[in-house]
């Protein structure tokens, strides 16, 4: 079948599988570098407690069979390790078939993280790494040329994360419909970045041309995909450029970079052609991608409904695969920025004259004079919810207590995932969290102090805690 193919798209399939090799082994070493603290047998919410009350069905995973830490440690880096073959070529110097097995096995181990992450891997991010990791096992290697269907699906997973996250904000906030959004979100976004201060002074022209930029990107662009090309590679390559800035204006951990490869799965063929052209694909490969590709449109039924929904749904999995999905972000935007702040102290009794250090967090605003980080494509799971808490209590309910726990008894676990830890001898005797209004300082104001933001008390998110006499293991008294 010569439309099944096209070897002008070699190139964009060697970056677009090398780039997504690349982002899986930076979840996997995410997920092994936090897991302990945050779902391990002793963490905040723990994975034995999440299997012993969800079925295997409602979420599939390795770990609804066997957990252990170690296990899951060696569950991660193993899928790291994997992931950083595959970038290094592993894929295309074995059979097709073996390729496919391959890109199998990521995707299921890191399906197996993902159901069991509970609030922590509730991103939109972790469904479009599957959607697109599922893609990439019927995408073929050096061996075959690119399957035009599955480019074609490709483009259907880029379209939706683009046209979704423009729906969603014209029909939401209405600083979107009057281009004014971005005179805060570089402000308030959940994790700025060492740019965003800059990006913030920028003149409100300038934002303004931003917003009703990204209204060209996520409205008018995706459409452009489905053109024949060079059309379709071009608009591609525009939303490559509006992800970099992106990338340059905050920290969104690897959903910009995912976005990219995407993209570049898109773009033009290739005027050069490889030395050894790919061949035609064997029959078994053909008929199981069309198998695929039969079932990815059943199942975008869903997501393709939802885009026209009244009621659009962002960063929704319809089943527990992961493997066709909705996506969205920023329907509406924050214009005041809150951040929880957690001291401790060494005082059983505390009063006016009581001395509070506070614990330094890696990515999110703490230190006023401390200029904001560049993490992504890593991501941070703690700060990223840490802002979610500020902006209301119940998205910590379930873990907040459990996290402020550990750090009255300095569990080692959770204070790897903080940048400074106050007390590093004896744990405090109380902790407790505070409310700050943030806003970035002025050109003059940084002049003078030398401080990137400004900041002013406005209460108690947690009055002083101290851990039960009978507590002696962090979170089960």
């Amino acid at each position: 079948m010569e439309w099944f193919t096209d070897p002008g798209y070699w190139l964009g399939r060697l970056v677009f599988q090398r780039m997504l090799a690349v982002l899986y082994c930076v979840a996997f070493v995410a997920a092994a570098r936090q897991f302990r603290a945050l779902i391990g047998a002793r963490g905040m919410l723990p994975v034995p407690d999440f299997v012993a009350r969800v079925p295997f069905r409602a979420a599939p995973s390795v770990f609804q069979l066997r957990y252990s830490d170690r296990f899951f440690a060696s569950w991660a880096w193993g899928g790291a390790l994997l992931a950083a073959a595959v970038a290094a070529g592993a894929a295309d110097a074995v059979p097709l078939w073996a390729s496919m097995v391959l890109w199998a096995v990521l995707w299921a181990m890191y399906l197996s993280i993902v159901n069991v992450g509970q609030t922590w891997y509730s991103f939109g991010w972790e469904s479009l790494l599957l959607e697109t990791g599922m893609l990439a096992v019927f995408l073929g290697n050096a061996e075959t040329a690119p399957p035009v269907p599955v480019l074609y699906l490709l483009r259907w997973v880029l379209f939706r994360v683009e046209f979704g996250a423009g729906l969603i904000k014209m029909r939401g906030d209405s600083c979107w419909r009057d281009l004014t959004c971005l005179y805060y979100h570089h402000e308030t976004q959940p994790m700025p970045g060492p740019l965003s201060w800059f990006f913030h002074r920028l003149p409100k022209p300038v934002h303004r041309v931003e917003v009703a930029a990204n209204h060209v990107a996520q409205l008018a662009l995706p459409v452009l995909l489905f053109a024949p090309q060079p059309v379709a590679g071009w608009a591609a390559a525009a939303m490559v450029v509006t992800q970099l800035w992106l990338v340059l204006s905050g920290n969104f951990a690897w959903l910009n970079w995912l976005t990219i490869t995407l993209a570049l799965s898109a773009l033009a063929p290739a005027w050069w052609r490889p030395a050894t052209p790919p061949g035609a694909p064997p029959p078994w490969f053909e008929a199981v991608v069309i198998a695929a590709t039969v079932g990815a449109l059943l199942l975008s039924y869903r997501p393709a409904r939802n885009l026209v929904s009244r009621q659009q749904r962002m960063n929704t999995s319809y089943e527990s695969l992961h493997l066709v999905n909705s996506y969205g972000a920023f329907g509406s935007i924050t214009r005041v920025r809150r951040e929880i702040v957690v001291e401790g102290t060494a005082d059983a009794v505390t009063g006016p004259d009581t001395v509070w250090l506070a614990y330094e967090f890696h990515g999110k605003p703490g230190d006023v004079r401390r200029l904001p980080r560049q993490f992504a494509p890593y991501h941070l799971r703690l700060d990223w919810l840490m802002w979610f808490a500020a902006l209301s209590p119940a998205y910590a309910r379930s873990w907040f207590v459990p996290f402020v726990e550990r750090l009255l008894a300095n569990d080692r676990d959770a204070l790897r995932l903080l940048r400074t830890n106050p007390f590093p001898d004896v744990p405090p005797a109380r902790v407790r969290a505070r409310v700050f209004r943030y806003r970035f300082t002025t050109w003059r104001e940084l002049r003078e102090t030398g401080a990137w933001w400004h900041r002013t008390e406005e209460g108690d998110f947690l009055r002083p805690m101290a851990l039960s006499p009978v507590t002696d293991v962090p979170g089960r008294p």
